[in-house]
Parts: C-alpha cells; sequence; structure tokens
C-alpha cells in the first residue's frame, strides 16, 4: 500500500470523514480592520506569500504570474491528487496553513462542516456573469452564506487511443469489457470517478445514491471488469500510459488528460458516452485563519474575471470548461479554435446543452452509504478479490 493509501485509511481519517475529527481553528482578521489599500501597498512593498492547495497546474507561471507582478507577490503550491488526499492535508494542518483551497466541489460540505473555510461575500465576486447553472452551485452555499466559488469544471467519460479504439465504440461504457482491449484497460487511481462510471453503466440515473441492492450490483459489475484491466495509474501514468500506447482505455478521467496529450499530438479523444457522463468541478475557498485573505480575495476575483476564466480554460497541465459566460465570449475571441474543441460555443450545440439535456451528472460523494464503504471496495477490487 501506498504511503499516501495509508494516510487516507488512518484512523484520524475516518473520524474526519464521520465528522468528529474537526480541528480546532483559529480566526482570520475582520475586513474592516485591514486597510483599504493594503493591496496596494504590498504591491510596492516586501513580496507576500499566498499559499494554495490545489490539484497540480493552479500555481504555474500560465496561471499566476501576471497576479504575482500586480500584487508583488508569490503564490506558493502544495499540490495534491484526489479528494480525500485534499482533505487529510487540511485536516492534519495547522489553522492558516492554506489562504486558499482548491477542492472539487462535492468536498466544500465537509471542509465546511469542519469549519476549514471562511465565509466569503457574494457581493464580491462576479457571478452575474456566470450561466445560472453555476450561480449558486449545490455544497457551495449554506442557506444565503457562501464558502466556495466555482473555478472551472469537465466532464468524465470514455478516453480512448484513436488508432485502436472506433468512436462508435467509445460510445458505451460497455466498451471497458469488450476482449479485443483486455490489458489495454486502466483505472485513474481514484474511486469516486471509476466507481460512478460503472454505476451510470449499471443502470444507475444518480449514479452516488444506491440502495443496498443497488450498491450490491455496482460491485458485482465492477469485478467483472477487473480481468480486463491493466493497472491503476496517478496523473503521470494515466498520462504516460494514454501517450505511448500501453492503455487503449482508461476509465475515470475525460478532456483534462486526453485534450492536453491531443495538444502535442497524441492519438487520444475522451467522449461522453450514451450512458451519460460525470462532471468535475474545482471551486476556490479561503482557508480558515488566513492571514491574507484580503490577497485571497483578490486571486480568486482575478481568476473568475473573463480574463482568468481564459487561462483556465486553456491552462497548460490541463484544460477545462469554464463557468463564466463572458469568459466563453473571450476565448472564442482570442482562441477561437480552443473554444471549438472543447465546446464552449454561444451559437449551436455546446457543453451548456449536454448539463441541460440531463446527459451528464454532477459528481458527488456516495450519499446512502459511508465514503468507507466505497473506498474500501475500491481497495478490494484493485487487489483482485
Amino acid at each position: 500500500m501506498k504511503d499516501e493509501e495509508k494516510t487516507l485509511q488512518s484512523p484520524f481519517r475516518r473520524r474526519f470523514l464521520q465528522g468528529g475529527g474537526a480541528l480546532a481553528v483559529g480566526s482570520a482578521l475582520p475586513l474592516s480592520m485591514m486597510s483599504s489599500t493594503s493591496l496596494a501597498q504590498a504591491a510596492t512593498g516586501q513580496p507576500r506569500t499566498l499559499t494554495i492547495l490545489a490539484w497540480y497546474g493552479h500555481a504555474e507561471p500560465d496561471i499566476v504570474a501576471e497576479f504575482e507582478a500586480k500584487y508583488n507577490c508569490k503564490v506558493k503550491p502544495k499540490y495534491y491528487t484526489g479528494g480525500d488526499n485534499m482533505l487529510a492535508l487540511v485536516s492534519q494542518s495547522p489553522a492558516g496553513t492554506y489562504d486558499l483551497i482548491l477542492s472539487d466541489a462535492e468536498y466544500v460540505p465537509q471542509l465546511r462542516k469542519a469549519g476549514y473555510l471562511e465565509r466569503l461575500e457574494a457581493k464580491d465576486y462576479a457571478f452575474d456573469d456566470y450561466f445560472p447553472e453555476f450561480q449558486r452551485f449545490p455544497g457551495h452555499w449554506d442557506g444565503n452564506d457562501l464558502y466556495a466559488v466555482m473555478v472551472r469544471f469537465g466532464f468524465l467519460g470514455v478516453a480512448y487511443n484513436t488508432d485502436a479504439v472506433p468512436e462508435s465504440k467509445a460510445r458505451s461504457y460497455k466498451v471497458y469489457w469488450d476482449s479485443a482491449y483486455k490489458g489495454k484497460v486502466g483505472h485513474f487511481d481514484w474511486y469516486l470517478p471509476n466507481m460512478g462510471q460503472v454505476s451510470l453503466y449499471a443502470g444507475n440515473k444518480v449514479p452516488y445514491k444506491l440502495d443496498r441492492d443497488q450498491f450490491a450490483k455496482l460491485k458485482t459489475v465492477m469485478k467483472t471488469l477487473r480481468p480486463q484491466v491493466a493497472g491503476f495509474f496517478d496523473y503521470g501514468g494515466t498520462f504516460s500510459g494514454l501517450k505511448n500506447g500501453q492503455l487503449q482505455l482508461v476509465c475515470g478521467i475525460g478532456d483534462w488528460i486526453t485534450g492536453t496529450l491531443a495538444r502535442s499530438g497524441a492519438k487520444v479523444n475522451s467522449v461522453v458516452p450514451d450512458e451519460g457522463g460525470l462532471q468535475w468541478t474545482e471551486s476556490l475557498s479561503i482557508g480558515k485563519g488566513t492571514r491574507n485573505r484580503d490577497l485571497a480575495k483578490a486571486f480568486i476575483q482575478y481568476i473568475t474575471s473573463a480574463h482568468g476564466q481564459v487561462k483556465s480554460a486553456k491552462m497548460l497541465a490541463y484544460p477545462a470548461l469554464i463557468p463564466n459566460r463572458k469568459g466563453w465570449e473571450l476565448l472564442a475571441q482570442s482562441d477561437p479554435t480552443e473554444a471549438r474543441r472543447q465546446g464552449m460555443v454561444l451559437q449551436g450545440h455546446s457543453v451548456m446543452d449536454d448539463i441541460r439535456s440531463g446527459k451528464i451528472t454532477f459528481r458527488q460523494l456516495p450519499v446512502q452509504q459511508s465514503i468507507e464503504d466505497w473506498n474500501d471496495f475500491w481497495s478490494e477490487y484493485k487487489e483482485g478479490a
């Protein structure tokens, strides 16, 4: 078992996920105590450090260099892979360790309930520029209190090698079981997207809300897939496996990896199959106890502006869809090819049509089972049990 997996299976993690592991946290300085010129002073004084806990890429130069220059600061990242890893890092760190926390949207309620997030002022952010579906995104609000701002999203479907797999086959999750690809199917090593996809294939319209019989069926169906599987891979392994042809199909990912590979000419693509796809969503929150709340707020405003959204859509580490409609307009002007490739077009069929038609389901945590139930089965599945 990898060190990371040991961390995630620790007794502390189980207590945290059951609601009893929240650490005592401090309070951030109220905005009323901050100088209205603090950001301007920072631009000419000693550089400040803004810490961000995030997926890889969110603090690389293509995203943050312009912000750092404007505010005379340095954005310092701590990168993670997978929501459970993010939870473990937050729960084991002192208050104020992270000024900004970029999390998958389904984890925001847990972070909020555990007391790790500052409450945000909705008026500070350009929600009027967002598509209506994203202005009050599920889990980001507690009543009228805001705790996270959606930054980007994408779809998870069937990722495939276009030389080896016809698109017509990739249009169904059934392709994972095709004998022609035995030993060429990979899993991105995270239970949530993989089990969600197979749940859709098993006929569950709400893939994460399963009764006892539906959950038992999901496990049975997954076990029939196991003989097809070459292995379980992190981002780097998935990337290289698709690039060198070791993997011809990968479950649990989408354009966030294949789109990156396609930039360098790799023969790969992702499609949302007929059974439907999952939406991953990344959101920014301000960490409890931050001493850089004004700078953290400025960063969220920067990356959710139309200009920042174009940067996010084209992020070198992995591309994404963006929720800001004005960002779509600016992307269409500055890079119409990428706008068309990702389906962010205001005329004709767009990714918003897929959401509105019901073809896309927001990824979420298990509803009727515990996270441990799903994670424990994933571990058994990986071991071939």
